[in-house]
């Protein structure tokens, strides 16, 4: 049936910020959403508080509100926009919760806004875990036994019926959220009192125990017609009792048989009508027991997810896309298959590789937490390799994880390395085996090193046995290389390459540079080809160039023909960010969207190379050619190698995907391929810590006192030279990795070995710690002769708290404008001495801003994107990194007619953190990034209003509320604050009073503030004894908490506090400055103020 004539605008819900459990999969689906109805004449609304994803850029919709995503917020931009319909199918977790309520308010009925592509009872029934059991049951499909609890009685009755271990889940949350694995009464307690806690509808499911299983998915779409496909099935290589988005996964599914992938197919169909799912993609989760082949569902989505991202890229099937255009009354065989351009999208694809995706992880990032996986997500990011068998897909993904593997690493086992006997040893690794880690498939791996069969790992780890005999194939074959070394026949060292392994590894296994194999392989012209993702197992020709790389043989060992066939046109490549992580992670990707839009509207054909399965940049229609490789010197190399045999190749950006292209930099400099942009000497400049403090010194600009160290000898005497308290900063290293703030010596022998293994061969800097000084970014575009500073970013939280961890202001909230002019001289002065040739950014330290002579300090410069790009383009309405992209290419940056004009609005960007997710873990920030996304608010001057200080209480409102803070309006308010803040938090503390707040404190800010004349009540330190502070916490006696601290014994004193206040939703600053902009911010919730404008209308 064609498309609705009946309804013409649409809104479509993002998903926000992002957190671990909903990553930039959402950018993904939500921009082919927008630009399928786009392309198909409806007028498209979008609402999305998340300022680094492609879809909030202005031409992606019609109507762009970057706003909180509460039901509240949309139902503002509903009544001003007047959609005909919705569309919540398309972010995540945040939309369809957000949808729901609005329908359960009657704010849909209310304003005649039907939702699409989801009804609200289809929601509810998948979502509900008891509704979803029942339809299983109506179907005659088995669930895991289990039972629905809305209370602590009604879970232990559950208990009763499906016995320990239990699994529990909580209804409508993300990613597993307050979920977990019971084996004993206390921690069942434990995990259903923070489940209902975290639920929506306070439920949770109380299951049987299916730990071992092994575990499948399946990615369907269906239309108003009911056809349904199955776009791919997923095979979990953990077994159950890890969370899906923690597990290795491969597709398609390597071992069913034939009679189970029928039923299983049968099923998943089954399961979308019964639910009621009429249009686009859901996703169906499967266990089977190995033991007896009962199989059972686990539960569904009735959206697209981080599976249907990973399942489009897999198969190069763009299920967002279809999903959106079957939303608005399409069936699948009225619509093309884009990849194909000649099959109906009914065509159910077929694939003739293997994909693998690994998670990667950041729990060096959280000190205090456990590395252990369970159904509670816990990953960052993923990266997925293809292949054309498990073996070399496997590898291409453990070598693209970059943690420092090249691939089946050797890895160390705890009580191995001193046991007694062959037995003790054995006994260790068996442990080892059996507790579910980041790194288990490495464990698994060295098992087989230390002799075990595949039956005793089987028993120990529940793997699947024919992904063991794989991976112990590989361990097989490393033996050999280790005695025989490499090979000198090309046929046998093609077999090598085919089963994955990579130049980096064949050096480790035989003691050589990666160099010297490189230069081997080549002399016997053992090469990769390249094959196209095609849909259809090559039944027909692809006109999409996307590609893998791959060593495959046919069968009489002949070499397969290579399906790249580059261009003879003018071309650049765009090297991607790689995996997400803490510190680098959408802002880069979407960097290199920009570049790839960029080239297109100077003529220059674009390649993006990534391998990261969540991102709009691995979308086969964002660049003009896409290879999906891991990000290493050799999969790199050899990709270009093949683009340079044909056409004009001006160069390869390594600036915009973070610190991972960075670091390639050098091979391709050696390889004589041309670095668009800042040269690769600059680049160094910037970041070699001596060199830049000579460039620093020879125009006159201030770095904070420091010192460099390459010893902890060295460290300790610089230390002392330069003042406690000081700061660790590793070279070349992003996200603040390693970085501390140390007090004293004894802190310093702590933390300094971990700043020397991070920073590797290069030194570790050491700053004097500037106390109480204010922080600001600034970002700037530069070509040969000009320099144009695109953004002065005020941070609110002091310096020494990492700048992504940091909210911040633009413009500036306090600086003054003489200030501002002068860090945009200073930053003009390094652009010119660097000769940056794109985008770059500058961390200042600003002491005692406010005094008659405040002093500058250079912090540092990342001649390079930053992680505030997308910020500052949005606040200013330019597309820098687009700009910057083409001033690389050598287009003139002042033919972009840029200029410094003043504007009404501010915007402030907030930082969003998962201490929930992580137990035990402190949520003090410093130094060292912890982040994982980030919100916008953004909010303009009003007429009458003298300056931008109302503007800012509102936009730092809206960032809050954003990143799912929930600010109180009456109650109480903690204050406990460290000496030196006592006179800084006065302000905060009047606000609040003038607010109607209650206050409490513990001793000395207690006497302090009635010092002051305000009216406080006294309450004890943890260590004061009981009732204490957290008591009050408990009982609901606090609302908001601001608590500083100073040295690491109240560091630890207040760990409780801080810890309680984050389970129980309860708002906390952890700064002076973030506390007085709460204070003013409150003012601004009840003053009823916040309003809703899109960006389009901030121009």
């Amino acid at each position: 049936m064609p498309k609705r004539t009946d309804i013409k605008s649409i809104l479509i819900i993002g998903a926000g910020p992002i957190v671990i459990g909903q990553a930039c999969e959402f950018d993904y689906s939500g921009v082919q959403a927008c630009k399928a109805l786009k392309a198909e004449g409806y007028r498209v609304i979008l609402v999305n508080s998340n300022p680094a994803t492609i879809m909030t850029d202005p031409e992606v919709a019609d109507a762009t509100y970057i706003e909180p995503i509460t039901p509240e917020m949309v139902e503002k931009i509903i009544i001003k926009e007047k959609p005909d319909a919705l569309l919540p199918t398309m972010g995540g977790q945040t939309a369809l919760n957000t949808a729901l309520a609005l329908h359960e308010s009657g704010a849909l009925a209310k304003h005649g806004v039907e939702m699409i592509g989801a009804k609200a009872e289809v929601i509810d029934k998948a979502e509900d875990r008891q509704k979803f059991r029942d339809a299983m049951d109506k179907l005659g499909l088995e669930s895991p036994r289990s039972k629905a609890a809305h209370s602590m009685e009604e879970a232990l009755e559950g208990l009763e019926f499906v016995g320990l271990p239990a699994v529990i889940r909580p209804s409508f949350t993300l990613a597993g959220t307050g979920g977990g694995i019971a084996f004993n009464r206390e921690e069942f307690e434990e995990i259903v009192l923070r489940g209902l806690d975290l639920s929506p509808t306070t439920e949770v499911l109380i299951e049987e125990s299916v730990l071992g299983w092994k575990e499948y998915e399946m990615e369907v779409v269906r239309d108003t017609a009911d056809n349904c496909i199955i776009i791919c099935s997923i095979e979990n290589v953990d077994p159950m009792g890890v969370h899906t988005g923690d597990s290795i996964t491969v597709a398609p599914a390597l071992t069913l048989t034939d009679k189970e992938y029928q039923l299983m197919r049968t099923g998943s169909i089954n399961v979308l009508r019964e639910i009621g799912v009429e249009t686009g993609g859901s996703n169906v989760q499967w266990a089977i027991n190995p033991a007896d082949g009962r199989m059972v569902v686990i539960e569904m989505n009735p959206r697209v997810s981080r599976s249907s991202a990973l399942a489009s890229k897999a198969t190069g099937f763009p299920i967002a896309k279809v999903a959106a255009r079957l939303a608005v009354g399409y069936t699948l065989d009225e619509l093309t298959n884009d990849i194909t351009q000649v099959t109906p999208a009914s065509f159910e694809p077929s694939i003739d590789y293997v994909v693998t995706k690994i998670p990667r992880f950041a729990f060096e990032k959280y000190p205090g937490s456990e590395p252990l996986l369970g159904t509670s997500m816990k990953s960052v990011g993923e990266v997925m390799a293809i292949g054309r068998t498990f073996q070399e897909s496997m590898q291409k993904a453990l070598r693209g994880l970059e943690t420092g593997l090249s691939g089946f690493d050797e890895i160390e086992i705890e009580g191995v390395a001193g046991a007694e006997d062959d037995a003790t040893a054995r006994g260790a690794v068996v442990r080892a085996l059996g507790v579910p880690t980041p790194d288990r498939i490495r464990v698994i791996a060295q098992a087989f090193r230390h002799g075990l069969t595949v039956e005793e790992v089987n028993a120990a780890c529940a793997y699947e046995p024919w992904f063991l005999r794989q991976i112990a194939d590989i361990v097989r074959e490393e033996g050999h290389v280790r005695v025989k070394g490499l090979p000198t026949d090309p046929t046998e060292f093609r077999r090598l390459k085919s089963k994955g392994f990579s130049d980096a590894r064949l050096a480790q296994l035989t003691g050589q540079s990666e160099k010297s194999v490189r230069t081997a392989r080549r002399g016997l012209h053992v090469r990769p080809v390249f094959k196209r993702i095609d849909t259809c197992a090559a039944e027909f020709a692809s006109a999409t160039a996307y590609m893998y790389s791959t060593y495959e043989t046919g069968a009489l060992g002949q070499i397969p023909e290579c399906e790249s066939e580059p261009t003879n046109k003018k071309k650049a490549i765009i090297l991607g960010g790689g995996p997400n992580r803490i510190g680098q992670g959408i802002e880069f990707d979407y960097c290199c969207c920009h570049a790839a839009f960029a080239f297109d509207q100077i003529g220059v054909e674009s390649i993006m190379v990534n391998c990261n399965p969540e991102t709009v940049s691995t979308d086969y229609d964002t660049s003009d050619r896409l290879y999906f490789e891991p990000l290493t010197a050799e999969d790199v190399l050899e990709l270009i190698e093949v683009e340079r045999s044909n056409g004009d190749l001006i160069g390869c950006v390594v600036q915009f995907g973070g610190q991972t292209p960075l670091k390639l930099a050098h091979a391709l400099q050696e390889d004589n391929i041309p670095v668009l942009g800042t040269s690769v000497d600059s680049i160094d400049l910037a970041e070699d810590r001596e060199r830049f403090q000579q460039m620093l010194e020879g125009i006159g600009l201030r770095q904070p006192p420091n010192g460099l160290a390459r010893s902890a000898e060295e460290a300790a005497q610089k230390a002392e030279e330069v003042g406690y308290p000081v700061v660790l900063r590793p070279s070349y290293v992003l996200g603040g990795r390693g970085m501390m703030i140390v007090h004293d010596r004894e802190q310093l022998d702590r933390y300094v070995h971990e700043a020397m293994r991070v920073s590797g061969d290069d030194p570790v800097l050491i700053d004097h710690y500037l106390n109480r000084a204010t922080e600001v970014d600034v970002d700037a575009l530069c070509d040969d002769e000009t320099v144009f500073v695109a953004g002065v970013l005020e941070h609110i939280e002091e310096a020494g708290v990492h700048s992504g961890d940091s909210a911040c202001s633009m413009p500036p909230f306090s600086l003054r404008p003489e200030i501002v002019h002068e860090l945009k001289r200073q930053t003009t002065e390094m652009a010119k001495a660097l000769k940056v040739r794109g985008l770059m950014n500058v961390q200042f330290a600003i002491e005692e801003p406010h005094s008659e002579s405040p002093r500058i300090f250079v912090l540092e410069v990342n001649p390079r994107a930053s992680r505030t790009a997308p910020f500052v383009a949005k606040t200013i309405g330019q597309p820098i990194a687009s700009i910057a992209a083409k001033v690389m290419a050598g287009v003139p940056l002042k033919s972009f007619g840029l200029t410094d004009k003043p504007y009404d609005h501010i915007a402030v960007k907030e930082a969003v953190f998962p201490f929930a997710r992580f137990a035990g873990v402190d949520t003090v920030l410093g130094p060292e990034m912890r982040s994982t996304g980030e919100v916008m608010g953004l909010d303009f001057k009003r007429p009458g209003e003298a300056d931008m200080a109302p503007a800012f209480a509102r936009a730092f409102a809206k960032s809050q509320i954003g990143g799912g803070t929930i600010l109180p309006t009456s109650g109480c308010a903690f204050i406990s604050v460290k000496d030196e803040d006592k006179p800084f938090i006065v302000d905060a503390a009047r606000t609040l009073l003038a607010e109607g707040f209650s206050l409490m404190a513990t001793g000395g800010t207690h006497a302090y503030l009635v010092e002051q004349g305000l009216e406080v009540k006294l309450v004890k330190k943890v260590l004061e004894g009981r009732p204490h502070i957290v008591d009050a916490m408990k009982n609901g006696e606090v609302q908001l908490v601001f608590n500083t601290t100073s040295g690491k014994q109240s560091l630890q004193d207040s760990f409780s506090l801080r810890r309680t206040a984050l389970m129980m939703k309860m708002p906390y600053y952890t700064t002076t400055a973030g506390a007085l902009a709460a204070a003013q911010a409150i003012g601004a919730i009840k003053a009823g103020d916040l309003d809703v404008r899109a960006i389009q209308d901030y121009a």
